[in-house]
């Protein structure tokens, strides 16, 4: 696979990402990590029966425990402390500290053999951020003392997204079906969670299911898998701001399906993330 169809494969996991939002809406009232359990175990069957049709089960066993645990602690280290970060601080400052994986992928990607980090992916990263931070602090209500250890747990989710995401580039010889493995670990130790903290609520109707069943096979099944092929194969510093897109189109789709309200705001976030995109695709094109 060509560099620019690896990217392009990965950015398919942003605009599932972009779902993520409304199909959760859509599971209330079901708690956090009993949903992560029961969207996990769809996703890793999905990446099961992917695997199960390409006959390639074997290459599960050449894959070392090392690599399964490195996958297992990004996928469930990432939600535990975004779940986490959320009940210990306001949603919206909480939720902003996190999304600073992509300029954090941006800037360690620089790091990578191979990879040349100029300027301009980092000023690009910068304007998409700033875009993002409009739509995401729509609802803020300031950074309180009381919520610093919220806010901490956020500042560690954002990290663990961004080192799995560009220490997996290290690992570009581990097959993505792997990824199914992740996800039925992530599963299991999100319902171990869930049995400690959580009181088990299923979901109120078909709908309810349904939108269970929709975030297993896109936003937390099919999106890890095409991830790990863009952050591997493709170009990680453009897939690192063009990640911003997706809390635009996520409040976009919110709004379409009327469960958000349209704001004047959201034209000048679109500008400033589709400018920060713009520059880092002008940085990668330059290389």
């Amino acid at each position: 696979m060509t560099r620019g169809k690896a990217t392009a494969v990965g950015f398919g996991a942003v605009l599932l990402w972009s779902l993520l939002a409304l199909f959760t809406v859509g599971t209330a009232p079901v708690p956090p990590f009993q949903l992560a359990a029961m969207a996990f175990t769809v996703g890793g069957a999905v990446g099961l029966v992917w695997i199960g049709f390409a006959r390639s089960f074997g290459v599960l066993m050449q894959v070392g425990w090392r690599v399964y645990l490195f996958g297992t602690l990004g996928l469930f280290g990432y939600h535990a402390l975004y779940f986490s970060a959320l009940r210990m601080a306001p949603a919206a400052e909480a939720g902003l500290i996190a999304y600073l994986w992509p300029l954090m992928i941006v800037l360690f990607s620089g790091l990578l053999p191979g990879e040349r980090l100029r300027p301009l992916h980092i000023i690009g990263a910068l304007v998409s951020f700033a875009g993002a931070a409009i739509i995401v602090m729509g609802g803020a209500t300031g950074f309180g003392a009381e919520a610093l250890p919220g806010f901490g747990l956020a500042f560690l989710c954002a990290l663990t997204w961004s080192g799995y995401s560009v220490l997996s580039r290290r690992l570009g010889s581990t097959p993505t079906a792997s990824v199914a493995v992740f996800c039925l670990l992530t599963a299991i130790l999100s319902a171990g969670a869930h049995l400690l903290w959580e009181t088990t609520v299923w979901p109120m109707d078909a709908l309810g299911w349904a939108a269970v069943l929709g975030l297993g096979l896109g936003p937390v099944g099919l999106a890890f898998y095409v991830w790990d092929i863009g952050v591997k194969q493709g170009d990680i510093q453009l897939l690192g701001v063009a990640s911003y897109g997706a809390p635009l189109l996520s409040t976009i789709i919110l709004i379409l399906a009327d469960v958000a309200a349209p704001r004047p705001s959201l034209i000048l976030a679109g500008l400033l993330i589709t400018l920060g995109a713009v520059m880092a695709a002008r940085a990668s094109a330059a290389r």
